[in-house]
């Protein structure tokens, strides 16, 4: 049973990113960005993701038509596991980018399928 945001966070969190993902970052956490860890994982995860008002799989592709749009590699990169895990194909996550290439604009697009490509050829 979950007992708090923070618990259920971190439930959700390790099931959509991979536990080895989440655990490596609370356990790299210092003084300085533990506090951000304590956010993420309450307040983003649990709070926000916890929520029944969408899937887990619409969360994903929002997510990762929003952090094409603000080009944030990295993040997006994550969370295209995490779209996987939640049940998103590959051939999803191309509509997605392609519908970003007209509302975000191609660049970013085009960025987006390198970095998914990127995370294809990982995992394959």
């Amino acid at each position: 049973m979950v007992d708090t945001l923070y618990d259920k966070g971190l439930e959700i969190r390790r099931k959509v990113l991979g536990p080895e993902h989440v655990d490596r970052a609370i356990k790299n956490a210092d003084d300085f960005s533990q506090p951000m860890q304590q956010l993420v994982t309450e307040y983003c995860w649990g709070a926000v993701w916890g929520r029944d008002g969408l899937s887990q799989k619409t969360r994903s592709m929002l997510n990762l038509a929003m952090l094409t749009a603000l080009n944030r590699e990295h993040e997006f990169k994550l969370h295209v596991r995490g779209a996987l895990n939640n049940g998103v194909t590959r051939a999803e996550i191309s509509e997605i980018l392609l519908h970003c290439a007209i509302y975000c604009g191609v660049p970013a697009a085009i960025s987006g399928f390198r970095a998914a490509k990127e995370v294809f050829d990982e995992l394959d």
